[in-house]
């Protein structure tokens, strides 16, 4: 654990920007080798910039982890000639950076010592005292005590990213934030910045800094849901195509790039054959969009990968991570059907793992009774006058709920196994009584499975030589972006569930998606 670990024993420029979402900034170490630091990244909370504050996307109570916007912002380029010059500074604060460290730890010394004689004096050691006491105060991240506390005892620890957290201080923070700003697309330098008065972050595994190369890839949901809970209206609906799938429709009706083609149970289904179909179609979608679709990004010795018809030779750095350089025929002769071919095999076996299984059997179970279920729920505890996610029942869970939800959700396990195990088929009524108790438990429970449903699977590839002719590698499979949803969505949830449906309701040739999971009512 790092509790005590201050980053600010770095250097700013150390720090090398990778991207950013709607309320985080991420950034990877590429500093002089480091124990504590080496193939870490650090990921800071941003803060609204005057004006802002009201369209901002604001952290929701502790343990409750933070929505993202539903709109993607793109990524854009920053500015060539504002880059060029960042990174002139970027190599003069470099080299001044050990100096200056070395000042700094000379004066701390000597500052330090005299404080002991005349602590009232020295306003230097007040403030690193106050800026201590402050950290002492501020909570840790609530993606690092979400992940230690509940994650942790759903997902095995190999699929699972290092989060700690770690000090930080304002000057620091600032002198960051300066650097930084001429490398951010300008969409988010209007809206945002690091927020400086924190003085806490978090430390994390980088999962695509490095050699070698990475892929991300957003599964989203692993299953269909169970009839039991549909009403008649949708019942045949939801049953014949996937959630995903019809989503996109409506999506791709609205003019949004989207992964058409693409149906996660096709991934989820550990057949070898559809895995590789479905990967194929992420890449035809990836390519196709010029890497507009988040469903799947490319990373190559650090950098976002993009596809682009303007450069006929973007994708060299990948084929030169997938051949062999003992192979004939250079990297930037291949073709973009070679490349897809060598991208599926290479992706497909550390995909075959258990890692995708855990997924959608946490989303299935987790998710028993889909949004219309657990709304028809919601109506019989409270009457049908209190609109779903309103009320006493709509309260952000807090750490002591999720503890006590961990605890319930291993105990229905274990009896449902059991009643698996002896053919026992229960009552939905015995299920999902109309009980408080038992709504507040399948609510945080459809916020955990709406987390698992919209995570990241992040495949790493570091290379390890060649042997017969192919090239080796490395491979870690790690799962990502779990921070839990906020229950004041399960209304904006339950009516964008019906406009999907209803924008899918006259397709004349519906997709038919193939669930191979369990259905057995008392896996519920």
């Amino acid at each position: 654990m790092f509790a005590n670990l201050r980053v600010d024993e770095t250097a700013p420029t150390d720090w090398k920007y990778i991207s950013e979402g709607g309320s985080t900034i991420v950034f990877s170490y590429t500093g002089p080798s480091h124990p504590k630091y080496d193939g870490t990244a650090l990921r800071l909370r941003k803060a609204p910039l005057p004006g802002n504050e009201d369209a901002y996307v604001q952290e929701k109570p502790i343990y409750a982890g933070e929505p993202e916007p539903e709109v993607e912002v793109p990524e854009l380029e920053p500015d060539p000639e504002a880059t060029a010059a960042w990174h002139k500074q970027h190599a003069e604060l470099r080299e001044a950076s050990a100096a200056e460290r070395a000042r700094r730890y000379a004066q701390s010394r000597e500052e330090n010592a005299r404080a002991v004689v005349e602590p009232a004096d020295n306003d230097w050691y007040a403030g690193e005292e106050e800026e201590g006491r402050a950290a002492d105060d501020e909570p840790d991240d609530p993606t690092v005590q979400f992940q230690r506390a509940v994650i942790a005892r759903l997902i095995p620890a190999e699929f699972l990213p290092r989060l700690e957290s770690v000090r930080v201080k304002r000057e620091w923070l600032e002198e960051l934030a300066t650097l930084v700003e001429p490398l951010r697309p300008l969409e988010r330098r209007a809206k945002d910045r690091i927020d400086t008065e924190r003085r806490k972050a978090v430390l994390a595994t980088d999962l695509v800094g490095g050699e070698g190369w990475a892929v991300e890839i957003k599964p989203k949901w692993g299953f269909l849901p169970n009839p039991t809970w549909l009403s008649p209206e949708t019942r045949d609906i939801k049953r014949r195509t996937c959630r995903f799938c019809m989503h996109a429709h409506l999506k791709s009706t609205q003019g949004e790039d989207v992964a058409l083609g693409y149906c996660p149970l096709d991934l989820f289904s550990g057949n070898e054959g559809r895995m590789r179909k479905a990967l194929g179609a992420l890449w035809d979608v990836w390519v196709g969009s010029g890497g507009a679709v988040n469903n799947l990004r490319v990373f190559v010795n650090g950098k976002m990968l993009k596809p682009s018809l303007e450069d006929p030779k973007w994708f060299v750095p990948l084929a030169a991570q997938l051949f062999p350089s003992s192979d004939p025929t250079p990297p930037e002769s291949r073709t973009l059907d070679e490349l897809r071919t060598a991208f599926v095999r290479t992706l497909h076996p550390p995909l075959w793992q258990p890692v995708l299984a855990r997924l959608s059997r946490l989303q299935r179970r987790l998710d028993a009774l889909d949004v219309e279920g657990l709304a028809a729920l919601w109506a019989r505890v409270h009457g049908p006058g209190t609109p779903f996610g309103t009320g006493p029942g709509a309260r952000e869970p807090d750490m002591g709920d999720w503890l006590r939800f961990v605890h319930a959700y291993f105990a229905r396990e274990s009896r449902a196994e059991d009643d698996a195990a002896a053919g026992v088929v229960r009552a939905p009524e015995e299920l999902a009584p109309p009980t408080e108790e038992e709504l507040a438990y399948r609510v945080v429970a459809f916020l955990l499975a709406a987390a698992f449903k919209d995570c990241s699977v992040m495949v790493r590839f570091r290379p390890e030589g060649e042997a017969d002719g192919a090239v080796r590698f490395e491979t870690t499979v790690t799962v990502i972006d779990l921070d839990v949803k906020s229950v004041d969505r399960l209304a904006k949830w339950a009516q964008q569930d019906r406009e999907i449906v209803e924008a899918y309701r006259g397709v004349p040739e519906p997709r038919v998606c193939v669930d191979d999971g369990p259905m057995h009512p008392s896996m519920m």
